[in-house]
């Protein structure tokens, strides 16, 4: 059909046409508008008819990558190759007597072709990257990373198709010269190498995931991880800003990952009572009985007074004898002893791990008085309420043993101390 045109063409401009070059160039002009226009005919015809029908066609089945595909737009971008296929058909025949127009202007419609397929590719590849993703055992894992790779790739593939479109040259040429550039390659895609190293390393070693919470002092981050992309990872923090780190400073940098807190079967609570050194004293008598009618601590009382009493007369020790002959309870290890008892009697405190109450040096913000457990609950607002209940109880029992909490002097302190 091409070529009867082209000899129909060729007898016509033979006939006498040549002679008038004014009216050569107008048919030409002619031809060309009717191209460019049949060309939109069918880019809108392909939008609303062909389009529309493959849509339908897409929301009946009950496959769902087809759906996907809808919503990545793959089919919108590749319905533009119909037109641009259509007018370098026509080209050929449109500027059959001005060959150099001809080359010119299906060189500009390769290259919209060459961008069209490349536009459909990335989409293509989008709507795998989100069926990858829909796998459970995919989710939290840096896809993102690898089909960005894959894009950069296929997006140099097309650029040494354009290049060897607009110049003529093999795509060949174009990949030997790349070592000539290699050194300016290196530079200008160094984080996105760096990034494809990182994003590499972290899903080989399971350092980071999807979902994970993580904190990063040097970026301000402290939140779930959100995306994991080739050159940066996203991060939400608790008040819903998202920060934006390197992906290969996780590599190079520290950071803390909560994944093993709440893969465990509690949350940790580390939270010392600074106390008074001056309130720290031997249990008389009468401190003793009163704490007797605590009923956790009660036993334990019992016991040790029994243990230090036989102690105290094997050695020849009078309870008359100064206290520090002998062997004598203090109220702070009876407090030390409560808050223990206390916390393994809590029912949001998990006892199958660590738990412990120790003192820590002492210095001059008073006797740290640490409290180390772990609760049951790993959710944010409930482990505040756990521990805001263990301490709110913590606090107020301090004064019962006749100890008091630390507190740097305020200005009411210095008022009280100029009356």
């Amino acid at each position: 059909m091409k070529e009867l045109v082209h000899n129909w063409l060729g007898s016509f401009f033979e006939a006498g046409l040549p002679e008038s070059g004014n009216s050569m160039y107008l048919i030409t002009l002619l031809m060309f508008i009717a191209t460019l226009g049949l060309s939109i005919l069918m880019w809108w015809l392909t939008r609303t008819i062909l389009l529309a029908i493959i849509h339908s066609f897409a929301e009946r089945t009950r496959t769902h990558w087809d759906d996907l595909l809808i919503k990545n737009r793959f089919f919108a971008a590749l319905a533009n190759i119909v037109p641009l296929s259509f007018a370098h058909v026509f080209l050929n025949i449109t500027f059959y007597a001005l060959p150099a127009f001809e080359n010119f202007f299906l060189r500009i419609v390769d290259i919209l072709i060459l961008l069209v397929a490349l536009v459909s590719v990335s989409r293509l590849l989008n709507t795998m990257r989100d069926l990858v993703m829909e796998n459970e055992r995919m989710k939290d894992k840096p896809i993102h990373s690898y089909f960005q790779v894959i894009k950069i790739v296929t997006s140099g593939v097309f650029i040494f198709l354009m290049l060897s479109v607009v110049t003529g040259k093999s795509p060949v040429f174009f990949l030997t010269s790349l070592g000539a550039v290699s050194a300016i390659l290196i530079l200008v895609f160094k984080d996105t190498i760096l990034g494809f190293v990182g994003s590499v390393q972290l899903a080989a070693n399971d350092m980071i995931r999807i979902g994970d919470w993580v904190t990063m002092e040097k970026y301000g981050a402290d939140g779930d991880v959100i995306e994991i992309s080739l050159a940066t990872v996203k991060v939400q923090n608790f008040d819903k800003t998202i920060t934006t780190i390197p992906t290969y400073s996780f590599i190079s940098d520290s950071f803390k990952n909560w994944r093993g807190m709440q893969e465990s079967d509690g949350r940790r609570i580390k939270r010392a009572i600074r106390l008074k050194m001056e309130g720290v004293k031997f249990a008389t008598p009468e401190m003793i009985d009163r704490f007797k009618e605590i009923r956790i601590l009660k036993p334990f009382i019992e016991e040790r007074q029994a243990q230090i009493e036989a102690y105290n007369a094997e050695h020849g020790f009078e309870m008359q004898d100064s206290p520090l002959n002998g062997r004598r309870q203090t109220n702070i290890g009876l407090f030390r002893r409560y808050v223990e008892y206390y916390l393994k009697n809590n029912p949001h405190i998990n006892q199958n791990m660590t738990l412990m109450v120790r003192q820590l040096e002492p210095g001059s913000e008073g006797l740290p008085l640490e409290i180390y457990c772990f609760t049951k609950t790993k959710e944010w607002l409930q482990y505040e309420m756990v521990m805001g209940d263990v301490f709110d109880h913590l606090i107020s029992a301090v004064r019962y043993f006749e100890l008091e909490v630390f507190e740097s002097p305020t200005g009411s302190d210095f008022k009280s101390v100029g009356k």
